[in-house]
């Protein structure tokens, strides 16, 4: 039975026809142990591909295909990499776009959005010229964990902020992660409610705030890392 209502499906549809532009690739990862919406990840990443013929998909498993889990730096599962897809004529293009866990619920539109960005090559992006800048220039790395839950209306806002963020710089990696599927990262990260934005480790942010306040913690966290 298909995740997509057949509205829904037209609807998507619909908005990958007008967005995507040029090929995009989900590097899915499953696993067979304690897994609780994996089987779930792969049928919404092929019924998503199933929407546009330059939305394509690939399936590998935590444990078994170590090559690309390493490749691309995967140490949880389900998890969705969504990269620009060269098509064997050039090298796929990974902007650090991470989900660990399940997009479902209001979180789909994060999904959509990443297919979207990558698609488009960030047309339809709107961050701010300051923003642009100090992204531009970031001289060391940054790594941001947004923890969601699929009910939470103001999740998706953090999350594709974050993941534009990592679009415009090869020094951003960014993770949406479900809290609910990953108890022990919400433990250690002391995630009580959401959205809850780790960036290196160290400096944290609640709530979807504006760009202005998570660009400053942003600069927080790299002055943090540099000293």
């Amino acid at each position: 039975m298909p995740l997509l209502s057949p509205d829904d499906a037209r609807a998507v549809q619909q908005q990958f026809e007008q967005k995507i532009t040029r090929p995009v690739k989900m590097i899915v990862v499953t696993t067979q142990h304690n897994c609780m919406y994996c089987n779930e990840v792969k049928m919404l990443a092929e019924e998503l591909a199933g929407l546009s013929p330059q939305i394509s998909v690939e399936t590998y498993d935590l444990e078994q295909d170590k090559a690309i889990v390493d490749l691309y730096g995967l140490d949880k599962a389900p998890a969705i990499v969504v990269v620009a897809d060269g098509r064997g004529e050039e090298p796929d293009v990974d902007y650090g776009i991470r989900f660990y866990g399940i997009p479902s619920g209001y979180e789909f539109m994060s999904l959509l959005d990443a297919l979207n960005t990558v698609g488009s090559n960030g047309a339809d992006m709107q961050l701010m010229p300051e923003t642009l800048e100090f992204l531009k220039n970031l001289d060391q790395d940054v790594h941001m964990q947004v923890f969601i839950t699929p009910t939470c209306p103001y999740c998706p806002r953090a999350v594709m902020m974050a993941h534009h963020f990592a679009f415009v710089s090869p020094r951003v990696k960014s993770d949406m992660i479900e809290a609910m599927e990953f108890p022990d990262l919400s433990n250690r990260y002391s995630v009580y409610g959401v959205p809850r934005t780790v960036i290196n480790e160290d400096v944290h942010q609640e709530g979807a705030v504006p760009e202005p306040m998570m660009l400053q913690k942003l600069k927080e966290a790299v002055a943090v890392t540099a000293a």
